[in-house]
């Protein structure tokens, strides 16, 4: 099988075995916090972190959901990666901008962070955080294992067959479901223009 087909196969797998049920609670939750006046701070690293600042765009713009990401500043990340260390960025800034329990955590990661590994630390960071201000966090990952996956109150699987396809497959999809839900009827305030 040529790889063309494999990647449509894993995609198309994946998208069958999407969890409608946790996405209709996230369109929920989402349409409580917009009629709350409550905050989505959205948080990835790597390709999810560019997935992250397009999602913003797309929740402030059709949903009119006040949305904002750590990601858009470059300048504030590093200052604090070289100051405090890269694990600090996204928590600080969720003290900073006064996180409560209104507002909402969205994470887009592949791995979802893992504590053991050393790996995404400054998402688990977040995570907690939100927890200690007893706020709410959905996450949209492509691993199971991770910190995200077990600690978020709505977590979205991507379910990949191909273990090689995980980052492509997980990084398409946080893109897909964006869209879905800033698509959606129930979440959807202003049309797009085309």
């Amino acid at each position: 099988m040529n790889f063309i087909k494999i990647y449509k196969r894993n995609i198309t797998e994946s998208l069958i075995k999407l969890d409608e049920k946790k996405i209709n609670q996230t369109v929920m939750l989402l349409k409580k916090l917009r009629k709350n006046k409550g905050r989505l701070f959205i948080i990835g690293v790597g390709g999810s972190a560019g997935n992250a600042s397009h999602a913003v765009n797309d929740f402030r713009k059709l949903c009119n959901i006040d949305a904002y990401t750590p990601v858009d500043n470059i300048s504030e990340i590093t200052a604090k990666t070289n100051d405090e260390g890269f694990e600090t960025i996204f928590d600080s800034y969720l003290k900073l901008t006064n996180f409560n329990k209104n507002d909402l955590l969205m994470i887009f990661s592949v791995g979802g962070g893992h504590i053991k590994k050393n790996v995404s630390v400054n998402l688990i960071r977040a995570i907690k955080y939100v927890k200690s201000k007893k706020g709410k966090s959905i996450c949209i990952v492509g691993k199971s294992d991770g910190y995200a996956y077990k600690n978020s109150d709505i977590s979205i699987l991507i379910n990949v067959g191909d273990k090689n396809l995980v980052t492509p497959v997980s990084e398409t999809f946080q893109t897909l479901i964006w869209h879905l839900l800033v698509s959606h009827p129930q979440l959807q305030k202003n049309k797009t223009k085309w």
